[in-house]
């Protein structure tokens, strides 16, 4: 299958212009997911908490069919795909999860789906997209280069092209998680989401501010891969020559319109930490919930223990969005670092 060596289609830098995600559609996508999900568990993490100081609640969306949160907007998405849309086939890029979401998806819909994927990728979440019926091609060294393959690849098979960010059905579904977590506990004083190309962080920022406005919503992303963090503190999406971070599910060099204009001016703050707090955050879940998160699962709770000082004694919710961890990753967390 041939694919444009110089992709015609660069990702737009350009500010969103289309409509933005509602609580209305949060709602209606819920309504959508439930015929295929049930809620996930919702765990106050006891011994997580006393070793934190924090009434901690954690959000287990490791524990989804593919184990992410990304199934929630693949099935959201396309479900509303028109006939037309659903019969030419849809393509997308991912690191893994967004991925696994739309051959989750395409699966239960009958839909044949396309993912181009970095070289090098989660031979997991590769496997988990081809057992789910997906072609799966390896093009370009990191996602964003994949991204833009993907939409090339896409246009030259006349197939439906679906962004992991930029798709406000998409953001709609995985705001369920957040619904999920507010109706549980709502209120909450605060809610650590990570962010990779920050849809997640989109739908704690549209349900949480909706349902509980004084809620603190907190993005956390790898230092190793700041485009959102530093298109947030500038006000001017970002291109970064590169990323550096172990976690696939955060890695990613731009910053997207959607999410952009959801973000700017909406969300608290969002914070920047390191591989090693990543690590430590993924051993110190497996040791206190028994919970396993990969990379960018355990970025909330990482974000969380930096500002455990200012949250000590009330009530906070983290995101654990994915658990995707090789046995070389965690063997290699068990090497480098101790739980905190």
């Amino acid at each position: 299958m041939e694919i444009d060596e110089q992709p015609r289609h660069a990702e737009s830098s350009q500010i969103w212009t289309g409509e933005l995600p509602t609580l209305g559609d949060v709602f209606r996508a819920r309504k959508v997911i439930s015929r295929h999900l049930a809620p996930t568990p919702l765990l106050r993490a006891e011994k997580l908490g006393a070793r934190l100081g924090v009434t901690t609640y954690v959000k287990c969306e490791n524990l989804q069919p593919i184990g992410a949160f990304k199934v929630r907007g693949g099935l959201y998405l396309m479900s509303r795909l028109s006939e037309a849309e659903r019969a030419r086939g849809v393509v997308g890029a991912s690191t893994g999860n967004h991925g696994q979401s739309v051959a989750y998806a395409a699966r239960a819909l009958g839909i044949a789906a396309t993912i181009l994927v970095p070289e090098g990728a989660n031979p997991l979440k590769v496997a988990s997209m081809e057992r789910l019926g997906a072609t799966v091609i390896a093009h370009g060294l990191d996602f964003d280069a994949s991204l833009d393959a993907a939409r090339d690849y896409a246009e030259q098979h006349g197939a439906h092209f679906i962004h992991s960010a930029n798709e406000p059905d998409l953001i709609a579904g995985v705001a369920t998680a957040s619904l999920e977590l507010l109706e549980a506990v709502p209120d909450l004083d605060a809610i650590f989401v990570p962010i990779g190309g920050g849809s997640g962080l989109c739908g704690a920022c549209l349900v949480g501010k909706a349902l509980n406005p004084g809620i603190k919503v907190i993005g956390v992303q790898s230092e190793g891969a700041p485009a959102v963090y530093e298109s947030w503190r500038d006000r001017e999406l970002k291109t970064l020559d590169r990323v550096d971070t172990f976690a696939e599910g955060v890695a990613t060099r731009k910053a997207f319109a959607l999410p952009s204009a959801m973000l700017w001016g909406v969300v608290d703050e969002i914070m920047l930490v390191s591989d090693s707090d990543l690590r430590r955050g993924i051993l110190t879940l497996l040791e206190t919930t028994n919970m396993l998160a990969e990379g960018a699962g355990a970025a909330a709770l990482a974000g969380l223990y930096q500002r455990r000082h200012e949250f000590a004694g009330r009530k906070v919710g983290i995101m654990l969005s994915g658990g995707n961890l090789t046995l070389e990753s965690l063997h290699e967390a068990l090497i480098k670092e101790r739980a905190w």
